[in-house]
């Protein structure tokens, strides 16, 4: 006889048509599209939390569907209407609805509010899962940071993060561990914060694997319009290995980036051990993510394609969250993360830094707070 599957609670703040709950949690319920078909789902979607619901909703019609329970409550989600904790799994989806912006432009997502009471529920049952937090932990910090501790304190597994460190890569490149990469450069678009927290994390999955593992970041400078031209001029950033990261992606304008991108920006990375990486947003210029390294003086270069971009391989439901997806099932399945959430950790403070540097006239922010050592695997 077959034990149960494990059953998983999706604490949501808003579920529409193309929303990051729309394009995970269906995953969940019908199963994974991938290059090697639709891949059936090993856990049940056992409850779900809709923090807003609009006239857009589509979350209780996809619910009703598959019988799926929706609580008024995160805790009655986590509980299944009971006293303790009676999931096997978390998805924080805390991602699009109606709520207030700080100075630096980030929205104020109610991540680390949802994290509190998902971690209170398994502290007073005296059992805890496994959580995926989609997208970076928090807009600050010191909630990122609380998250990490919380978690690690109740010796919950946690993941975090983006579909792009997983997602098809045009060439196929991952740099072996302890690579001793020169420089590296990962290109995207739109805007700061929402998207550059996707071209960080491109940056930071490939660049995790250099030599001597990572250490953490020491300053982060942001700077906008032609000054992110002259700091290349300055030498501060690799005009080369942007071109080469860009020469990846097939769909974009023809002639020099700066006839097509009139406000670039550029998140300069100061590594602790002297390691230097840069973050770039072309916009109107490119509309996919790519990055490019120097390895011994050779420079080796990919695109992270995504849906949409008009390669047939990645078409489908939003199939590149379906490895994402993947990934965060099987730690709910072994209670393994895939990967460290540590990655997601350290870009979190390297976004907050950055949104820091853009609204100070972009000054240099020293950052050492972000000591975040870790191994990649």
């Amino acid at each position: 006889m077959s034990e149960p599957r494990k059953r998983v609670a999706a604490i949501i703040t808003q579920f529409f048509e193309g929303s990051h709950a729309d394009v995970i949690v269906p995953k969940f319920l019908m199963g994974f599209p991938t290059d090697d078909g639709l891949l059936p789902p090993r856990v049940e979607l056992a409850s779900m939390y809709l923090d807003q619901i609009f006239p857009e909703d589509i979350g209780l019609d996809v619910a009703k569907q598959h019988d799926v329970p929706v609580f008024p409550s995160i805790v009655r989600a986590l509980t299944l209407d009971g006293s303790d904790l009676a999931v096997d799994g978390v998805l924080l989806i805390g991602e699009h609805g109606d709520y207030a912006w700080n100075e630096r432009q980030q929205k104020l997502y109610p991540r680390k509010y949802f994290m509190e009471q998902i971690c209170g529920v398994m502290a007073n049952s005296g059992r805890v899962a496994p959580i995926f937090n989609d997208k970076h932990l928090s807009t600050n910090w010191y909630d990122a940071k609380w998250m990490y501790d919380r978690a690690a304190q109740l010796g919950i597994p946690l993941m975090a993060g983006s579909s792009q460190p997983v997602t098809w890569r045009r060439p196929w490149l991952e740099h072996e561990l302890d690579t001793p990469i020169d420089e590296a450069v990962a290109v995207g678009f739109s805007g700061v914060e929402i998207y550059g927290f996707h071209v960080l994390e491109v940056l930071q999955c490939m660049v995790e694997r250099r030599q001597g593992a990572e250490t953490g970041v020491s300053a982060v400078t942001c700077l906008r319009g032609d000054a992110v031209w002259q700091a290349s001029t300055n030498g501060q950033w690799s005009r080369h290995l942007a071109e080469a990261a860009c020469a990846t992606i097939q769909d974009k304008p023809e002639g020099e980036i700066e006839a097509h991108c009139p406000d670039p920006v550029a998140i300069l990375v100061e590594y602790r051990d002297g390691f230097r990486g840069t973050a770039l947003l072309f916009d109107q210029y490119v509309q996919s993510l790519a990055y490019a390294a120097r390895v011994k003086g050779q420079t080796t270069a990919a695109e992270f394609c995504s849906q949409g971009h008009g390669y047939e391989y990645t078409k489908g439901p939003y199939a590149h969250f379906s490895y994402l997806s993947l990934n965060v099932e099987e730690m709910f399945m072994t209670g393994t993360p895939s990967y460290p959430v540590e990655r997601t950790l350290l870009t979190t403070g390297v976004l907050e830094a950055a949104m820091t540097s853009l609204t100070e006239n972009s000054r240099r922010v020293e950052t050492p707070w972000l000591d975040v050592a870790y191994r990649s695997y």
